[in-house]
């Protein structure tokens, strides 16, 4: 019943909003106006569309937000209005009240704010689906930013993630497409990272393994964490001061290259994703600023670490082929990959995948950002995946996400970005460096503090193995049963011996006693 009266607020809201008109809107066929007409019949709102659309998701929820959040960062799927609107839904989300976020630092730390900061701004200065953000100053001078879990959240993710288990056994059961998407699968794998993003300790945890990963590499700057001062509903790490990265125009004004800032992006993802196989996966335009200090003028400033993607080796050098193959415009490679990986039936013909391969992909090479969909290349994939029954890898579904929000910064940064031309080097290098003699030095050194332990006991190992080798167990096995066999065949030799010669015996006197006789 729970879940049918969260369904009901579900429809009621759509409603309310005239969330209906939107859809409805696309039925353009004179069969579809009555319809229409029947629907929106009576209805009227002041508001733009895009107000409502955003409204009805703030209302909704947090995982409703975030599928506004990615809406956002798709200037070439959704209309400009739409955009600017969703694009409140990154930070500017309705806060909770002040008093709550006090109550719940104290309730976290055992302190009263007063104790634990020298001043504390009750105005937050972000607020999103999941929390919200204060800024204040510790004892000791230093500028922070508390982070406060929205309480209440967790049972409004339960009741909105219990539809979507529902909505994808449906789905499953009832399409042959859906059993191929493995709904049920990626609804799991979304419910694991929302849970993930609910505790702060992870978060905190997340944010301090993405800042040793990139340091060095003086690209993208990741606040510290104040250990002493994380739990699982409040978090408190270094302030980080910078311009949002979708003011392109004070970006400007300072004097940032835009043209560089959108490949230095690409250089980070690429290599979170494919070096460390660990990825900022919620990169939408209000988790990333830009630093105009003088000592880090231009680099990435990332925030919100709730949720972060990981990739096995095997993820990675399979993707990393993938791209190399279609930077090379190599698509029998392509084809041979999915089917040797068990994305495809193993009956696949090989020439069929090629050929449905380059007739996605041909039309989109050597073309700025501008002039590519992405949105519309993955439809047509799409519509290829079904062709061939190719199987959804859910473990690659927050990558995918995380590359529309690329793929969305990018052409926000520098429509003539060649993201192909951009990549290309970088997965070639990475590839250089996985195999080969390269390849080969890195994971001695990997292994090398087992070797050093090894190396001691080697003399040992070896010996008993000689031993081991030199008299094998079966040989003992069989020593063993040789001698207890040579002991029976005595015994029964000195049985046989002892009956022959008391035979012999009582024949013997037999003959004498008949000779004394006679």
């Amino acid at each position: 019943m729970r879940y049918l009266s969260r369904l009901f607020v579900i429809v009621l809201t759509i409603f309310r909003f005239g969330l209906d008109e939107l859809l409805l809107s696309g039925l353009r066929r004179r069969r579809f106006r009555l319809i229409r007409r029947a629907v929106l019949l009576g209805r009227s709102w002041d508001q733009e569309r895009g107000v409502r659309l955003r409204l009805a998701l703030e209302h909704l929820g947090p995982i409703f937000v975030k599928f506004g959040q990615v809406l956002s960062t798709r200037r070439d799927l959704v209309p400009l209005d739409i955009v600017e609107e969703l694009a409140k839904l990154q930070d500017q989300v309705p806060p909770f009240p002040a008093d709550q976020s006090r109550a719940l630092i104290e309730k976290a730390f055992g302190k009263s704010v007063e104790e634990l900061f020298a001043s504390f701004e009750a105005e937050p200065v972000a607020s999103a689906s999941i929390a919200q953000v204060h800024f204040a100053v510790l004892k000791d001078g230093r500028e922070v930013a508390v982070k406060v879990l929205r309480p209440g959240m967790l049972e409004t993710i339960d009741d909105d993630l219990a539809l979507l288990h529902t909505l994808a056994a449906w789905v499953e059961r009832f399409s042959a497409d859906g059993r191929r998407l493995k709904p049920r699968e990626v609804v799991a794998e979304f419910n694991t990272y929302l849970h993930d993003e609910l505790d702060l300790v992870r978060e905190a945890a997340n944010a301090a393994q993405l800042r040793r990963n990139m340091d060095g590499l003086n690209l993208v700057m990741v606040p510290e964490m104040m250990w002493d001062m994380c739990s699982s509903e409040v978090i408190v790490m270094e302030r980080m001061i910078g311009v949002p990265i979708s003011q392109l125009q004070r970006l400007q004004e300072a004097g940032i290259d835009i043209p560089k800032l959108a490949r230095d992006g690409v250089t980070i993802f690429f290599t979170q994703v494919f070096r460390d196989g660990f990825f900022h996966a919620d990169m939408h335009p209000g988790n990333i600023q830009v630093s105009l200090a003088p000592a880090t003028f231009g680099r990435y400033i990332a925030l919100d670490f709730g949720i972060i993607g990981t990739l096995t080796s095997v993820d990675k050098e399979y993707l990393a082929q993938n791209f190399i193959a279609f930077f090379q415009r190599d698509f029998k490679r392509v084809a041979e990959l999915h089917i040797a990986s068990g994305w495809v039936p193993a009956n696949t013909r090989v020439d069929e995948l090629e050929s449905a391969v380059r007739t996605v992909c041909e039309p989109h090479f050597d073309r700025p950002l501008k002039d590519i969909s992405l949105g519309q290349v993955l439809v047509r994939l799409f519509q290829l995946s079904r062709r061939f029954n190719v199987e959804i890898q859910p473990q690659l579904v927050l990558l995918q996400k995380t590359l529309l929000n690329v793929e969305g910064l990018g052409r926000q940064l520098d429509p003539e970005l060649d993201l192909w031309a951009t990549a290309k080097p970088f997965l070639e290098r990475w590839l250089n460096e996985q195999v080969g003699w390269r390849a080969l030095v890195n994971q001695v050194k990997k292994e090398a503090p087992r070797y050093a332990q090894l190396f001691p006991e080697l003399p040992r190992l070896l010996h008993e193995a000689l031993k081991r080798q030199a008299v094998p167990q079966d040989a003992l096995a069989l020593n063993t049963l040789i001698r207890e066999q040579r002991r029976t065949n005595r015994l029964l030799q000195a049985i046989l011996y002892g009956a022959v010669g008391f035979t012999m015996g009582l024949l013997v006197a037999n003959l004498l006693i008949h000779l004394h006789w006679d």
